[in-house]
């Protein structure tokens, strides 16, 4: 094939990716009626129907499917060997995408990034929060955030948080009119407040740990929130018991604001962790921006 059709197939993955004229168009910066004569030229030079098309929706055919699972891999990286070269500009220019939960956003990405960026001001970082444990390569994610144990073991894995460790907390008014639970299994008579995350379907347990005996807790109670922020909100507003981030609450604690229960069974577990594709790891943005987040244990 030509090689000025190399922008053709571009063209198709990015609708196909996207599944949608409407999303590649503002993506690429084209308009609609273009990229669909460039796809329907396409198909007429091969041939051969790549996408099945209706007012609602664009999918790929059989055929369009073989196709995009051989180009996509290669555009992508095409597309970061290109990013790659920026190393050898005078300073790190170009975007670098997180995907992140808000406790590690607040806590870790934002003090840190913070005191960086303005060493650098041709490069800029787009945070997401989420809590739907985003495929970052699908999603095209340069990096993600995760707790430690959770990341998939082909991808490059670095620490920007100490060890972790939750909290059962509630208002002192709330502790007023129950008993403070003593093991976990009193929980079960106690308001909790529920998370509930996108790709997980029900209420998270809450697990704890004492004296290596394991118990894991489905709680309920009268609100269920998808994050952290949500939780401690309404902890804070007397809405039950709350668990969470234990960094998330020491101005609380140390205030009287909240008070901790079942301290003895809150076990320390892995922190949060960047982690990334590996053949991106030559990108100078986003080595600016994991050296930045890197987490160096205190020296003993």
């Amino acid at each position: 094939m030509a090689r000025e059709n190399f922008n053709d197939l571009m063209v198709f993955v990015t609708v196909a990716r996207e599944g949608s004229f409407t999303r590649a168009a503002a993506q690429m910066g084209l308009s609609q009626s273009a990229l669909s004569h460039t796809v329907r030229a396409l198909e007429a030079r091969l041939g051969i129907r790549l996408l099945t098309r209706t007012t609602r929706s664009v999918s790929m055919t059989e055929a369009g499917e073989r196709l995009f699972e051989t180009l996509a891999p290669r555009f992508e990286e095409i597309e970061s060997e290109l990013s790659a070269i920026t190393e050898y500009r005078d300073r790190p220019a170009g975007t670098v995408r997180i995907t992140t939960a808000g406790h590690a956003a607040k806590h870790y990405l934002w003090p840190k990034l913070s005191k960086v960026l303005p060493q650098y001001p041709d490069l800029k970082v787009e945070m997401t929060v989420d809590y739907g444990l985003a495929d970052i390569v699908a999603q095209r994610y340069d990096i993600g955030i995760r707790l430690g144990g959770t990341i998939a073991k082909d991808m490059i894995a670095v620490p920007i948080s100490p060890p972790q460790r939750m909290a059962v907390v509630a208002v002192p008014e709330y502790f007023a009119q129950h008993a403070p639970p003593l093991h976990p299994a009193d929980l079960a008579q106690h308001n909790c407040i529920g998370l509930r995350l996108p790709t997980h379907g029900g209420l998270l347990q809450w697990d704890f740990e004492k004296d290596g005996e394991e118990v894991k807790v489905r709680v309920d109670g009268q609100w269920t929130f998808n994050g952290s922020d949500a939780i401690l909100r309404a902890a804070l507003a007397g809405g039950g018991l709350g668990f969470l981030p234990e960094t998330m609450l020491m101005e609380h604690l140390a205030a009287g604001r909240l008070q901790r229960v079942l301290d003895d069974w809150c076990d320390v577990f892995e922190g949060y962790y960047a982690y990334y594709p590996s053949r991106r790891q030559s990108s100078s943005a986003l080595k600016v921006v994991i050296n930045a987040l890197r987490y160096e244990p205190p020296a003993p």
